[in-house]
């Protein structure tokens, strides 16, 4: 069968979920919905699993990989154990919306015009980005008299009003807030939150989804990093150290107390753990401590094709996808023998079906995942890079820097508290406000 890119978040209950091996583990009981204000896009943030053991789960819709007719497979065998709980800012398909009353400007539907109308269902949408996007709603509309079958109307979901990032016709600060969010970049969440109190900043961070929070940890300031997870239980707290880059868990972990540290190593994922744990045994000054282990790693026998179609992923921070590095197999890191890369201009400049292995370039220094940050720094200033592969005195790649990695330990340490331009810093509060 063939997947999906448009789907009714009503069909998706009750269908299995399998994991990448296609062992079912469990079947959709709701889908759970971020509600922003229009032209914003609101999408869908992940499904609700009931498990064998009737215990529900949330997996963010960014872990499935396919949506079929009949059943849901995940693109990984990973997924957060913790019983599912709706937070601020998110809603229920089933739970929420459905049944709710709402009303609907569609100039098509001039009859349905100060009427209250019933959600029947919600429609989602496969964007380009990967992202599951709300576009229309089926609703029923006012009861006819006689007893006769209420008409269902699809409505652009555009046209129709009374629902918040709180709920139908409900109003909510900290949701609203949490919606904002959502069209702000996470250095500019991490700042706003920075000016807030602790226990204002608390209460959002146990609000915020577990993928967000992750990426607004990775913009504040150490010691607001470690607090805010210090607030978080430990379950939890396990769970957002594996939606981080590799080298900001491992950043905050040094932050902890040791005994601390190694119980959120053991609770997360032994995949996700293991790359943390490499990069903490660096001295904190080396370039192995800035490195991150997931690079675009590759055989010489991938396609020119194939690498672009790897080098578009939106998940790939625009440093990393800069510069492809081939490898002798494995291509897990440490790999096999690094042979050298390719800069993404190349490979646009190459027929599709070249090898990239006969178009590499072999000559290229690498760093060591010893050297210090003064000769990170020299390096990209010399070779013109925004990323560099750091190999190992074997030869076998470890990882790659990102130039922005390395500018964010040689700022002062404290540079996140002014951000860009210091005479600007409540700029933030602006954006919220608008929202």
């Amino acid at each position: 069968m063939s997947a999906v890119n448009r789907v009714y978040a009503g069909r998706m209950v009750g269908l299995q979920v399998r994991d990448p091996e296609l062992d079912p583990i469990g079947r959709v009981r709701d889908v759970v919905v971020n509600i922003r204000p229009y032209p914003q896009q609101s999408r869908a943030l992940g499904v609700v699993v009931e498990l064998v053991n009737n215990r529900r789960i949330f997996v963010p819709m960014l872990r499935i990989a396919a949506i079929e007719p009949g059943d849901i497979t995940l693109a990984t065998g990973s997924v957060s154990m913790r019983a599912f709980q709706v937070r601020s800012g998110e809603l229920t398909v089933m739970g929420d919306l459905v049944g709710s009353r709402v009303h609907t400007d569609d100039p098509e539907l001039q009859e349905l015009h100060g009427r209250a109308i019933e959600i029947a269902d919600i429609e989602l949408e496969r964007t380009r980005t990967r992202d599951w996007v709300i576009t229309r709603v089926a609703a029923f509309g006012p009861r006819p008299k006689f007893g006769r079958s209420r008409r269902l109307y699809t409505i652009p979901w555009s046209l129709v009003h009374g629902v918040s990032a709180a709920g139908v016709g409900q109003s909510d600060s900290i949701a609203e807030m949490i919606s904002a969010f959502d069209r702000m970049r996470p250095a500019d969440v991490a700042n706003y939150l920075h000016e807030l109190p602790s226990s204002q900043r608390h209460q959002l961070a146990s609000e915020l989804n577990d993928e967000r929070l992750a990426d607004i940890l990775q913009e504040l300031p150490e010691d607001h990093q470690a607090e805010l997870l210090e607030t978080l239980d430990i379950e939890r707290a396990a769970d957002v150290l594996e939606e981080m880059d590799p080298d900001d868990a491992a950043d905050i972990l040094q932050e902890l107390p040791d005994n601390k540290a190694e119980v959120l190593l053991e609770l997360m994922d032994p995949e996700e753990s293991g790359p943390v744990r490499r990069l903490m045994s660096f001295s904190p000054d080396t370039v192995g401590a800035l490195m991150t282990p997931e690079p675009l790693v590759l055989t010489p026998q991938t396609t020119v094709a194939e690498a672009l179609a790897l080098a578009r992923d939106p998940d790939l921070p625009t440093s990393l996808a800069s510069l492809i590095f081939i490898v002798r197999p494995p291509t897990a890191t440490p790999t096999g023998k690094y042979l050298g890369c390719v800069h993404l201009q190349k490979l646009l400049r190459e027929p599709p079906s070249t090898l990239v292995g006969g178009i590499l370039d072999p000559d290229l220094p690498p760093l060591y995942a010893d050297d210090d940050q003064e000769t990170a720094a020299r390096y990209f200033a010399t070779y013109n890079l925004v990323c560099g592969p750091v190999l190992d005195e074997n030869h076998h790649l470890l990882g790659a820097v990102a130039v922005d990695d390395l500018l964010d330990h040689l700022l002062p340490e404290d540079w996140r508290l002014d951000g860009v331009r210091p005479t600007q810093r409540h700029g933030v509060d602006k954006q919220v406000n608008r929202g």
